[in-house]
């Protein structure tokens, strides 16, 4: 394809986790309006009357709406289980779910630690490791991350994200390593500082709010439909030839 049928994705099966709200809401919505049907999958996904859902459905395009609890791998399993059983394949996934915990490394405590690492990172292997094997035998895919600013950065107060998101950036590279001969693009999103839910705390604190505005060149704070561009771009054929890459969608953070 040349041109802007490249970005066209009309036909294909989308799959968005944490598409509920934030980041995921508004790829969701943005690969339906280039074409593609959506599954939306969040740990509190509506089964019907979502916003997600109606957004995706006002496009024209159908929305199937599934549950699942990142930090549970047997639930996660059961969540591969259902995709494999749809009745189309996943042409894309995109692996936005997430969460956080903030506390000094010193006070972080395992239980914490262990539901980052498993929602943010284990969790993220295995559902692209099922749909993956799917998507290696047919020849074709594209399987979209969401990384971080702190895949590269330490952060502060964010150990357990740190080292989850850092996680994130050397598992993209080591599948594209494995999977770019075969057909399947794998590639992140590297998100800044974004007004969602998970930065609330962040904005709240007049201190932090402040520090971390001064930083960002484009002179405020991203909105989810800033990443509407980059994530149908990573999902269509316009990004055949771009394995393994990190993307920055940060107003220019990383290049201050």
């Amino acid at each position: 394809m040349t041109g802007l049928s490249a970005f066209d994705l009309t036909g294909k099966l989308a799959v968005v986790t944490g598409a509920r709200r934030g980041i995921g809401l508004g790829m969701a919505e943005a690969l339906a309006a280039a074409g593609a049907d959506i599954v939306a999958v969040s740990a509190h996904q509506e089964p019907s009357g979502s916003e997600v859902e109606a957004r995706v459905t006002a496009l024209g395009r159908r929305c199937t709406a599934l549950s699942a609890d990142f930090s549970d791998r047997a639930a996660v399993a059961d969540l591969a289980a259902a995709l494999a059983g749809l009745d189309r394949p996943v042409d894309i996934l995109v692996n936005n779910a997430g969460t956080i915990a903030r506390a000094p490394a010193a006070e972080h405590s395992d239980a914490d630690w262990d539901r980052v690492l498993t929602v943010d990172l284990t969790s993220q292997f295995a559902l692209t490791r099922a749909v993956g094997a799917g998507m290696i035998e047919r020849g074709r895919g594209k399987i979209v991350f969401t990384a971080s600013l702190l895949s590269f950065q330490g952060g502060i107060n964010v150990p357990g994200y740190a080292a989850a998101k850092s996680g994130i950036a050397g598992l993209t590279r080591a599948l594209a390593n494995e999977w770019a001969g075969r057909g399947v693009n794998v590639n992140a999103i590297v998100p800044g500082y974004v007004e969602t839910d998970n930065t609330q705390a962040l904005r709240a604190d007049p201190e932090r709010f402040a520090a971390i505005l001064d930083r960002i060149p484009a002179g405020r704070w991203a909105r989810p439909d800033d990443f509407a561009g980059v994530a149908v771009f990573l999902a269509s054929s316009a990004s055949d030839y771009v394995h393994g890459a990190l993307i920055p969608v940060d107003g220019g953070w990383l290049g201050r």
